[in-house]
């Protein structure tokens, strides 16, 4: 009988995990961050959160293990990965717009290796530095599907 609960509850709760999507359970401040960016278009909001994940790598340089720097930079770049989603389907034609989703894809490998070297100060600001360098990327592709 307990088992019969728990395959329901596990099957209820799948599918409103996936459909809602993680960002929200298990990163709040990312929707919170989203909204704190929101532009006149999509585009303008992934701009508006390119200059806080900037911001955010600057300030988490220098820094050890999961502190507040990090903890925005992770959350901003999971309302960036949401913004993603809300470009039309004109902007997401373009050859601007397909070299933004490359770039962040990059912006993930590089970013999980930032989390496993969080505490080890050499390896976190050489991923942080790359991270800022992709972001910059991303800006002026961004700028190119906004044109």
């Amino acid at each position: 009988m307990i088992i019969n609960f728990m395959t329901r509850a596990v099957a209820i709760a799948l599918p409103i995990v996936w459909l809602a999507g993680c960002s929200y359970l298990f990163y709040p401040r990312a929707d919170e961050f989203l909204e704190k960016a929101k532009g006149a278009t999509a585009v303008e909001t992934m701009l508006n959160l390119t200059a806080m994940l900037e911001a955010s790598a600057k300030a988490a340089r220098g820094g050890r293990g999961y502190d507040a720097p990090l903890n925005d930079l992770h959350n901003q770049f999971h309302a960036l990965d949401n913004a993603f989603c809300q470009v039309t389907e004109e902007q997401a034609s373009t050859p601007a717009y397909a070299k933004a989703v490359v770039l962040n894809k990059e912006m993930w490998a590089i970013f999980k290796q930032l989390w496993k070297h969080r505490s080890d100060q050499l390896e976190r600001d050489v991923a942080l530095d790359l991270f800022a360098k992709r972001v910059q990327e991303l800006r002026e592709a961004l700028r190119a599907v906004k044109r």
